[in-house]
């Protein structure tokens, strides 16, 4: 999966088929596939700059690719993280 797909995608309709607790556990679920593709990311660079190492790559360029996709796609994460925590603080407020 490219980091260009890792949108969490729109709600679906809450109609009869789809309920708001099986709304959650897709988010949470396409939220979980993302936060594996981000470890895989890490994975893959890891490899790849092990393989520079040892001397099996000689394109050093694979490497440094691998490494920045890791790098965004870490990024992203973060973000998503903080815009969660930021919306939860929010609610929190509103109850008060």
């Amino acid at each position: 999966m490219e980091i260009s797909r890792l949108t969490l995608g729109t709600p679906p309709s809450l109609g009869k088929e789809t309920s708001k607790a099986s709304w959650g556990h897709d988010f949470a679920e396409k939220l979980w596939q993302a936060l594996e593709e981000v470890n895989n990311l890490q994975k893959e660079a890891d490899r790849a700059v092990l393989e520079v190492a040892l001397g099996k790559e000689e394109n050093l360029h694979r490497a440094i690719i691998a490494l920045e996709r890791a790098n965004l796609a870490l990024g992203l994460a973060v973000q998503v993280r903080n815009k969660v925590i930021e919306a939860y603080q929010e609610i929190m407020r509103m109850q008060v």
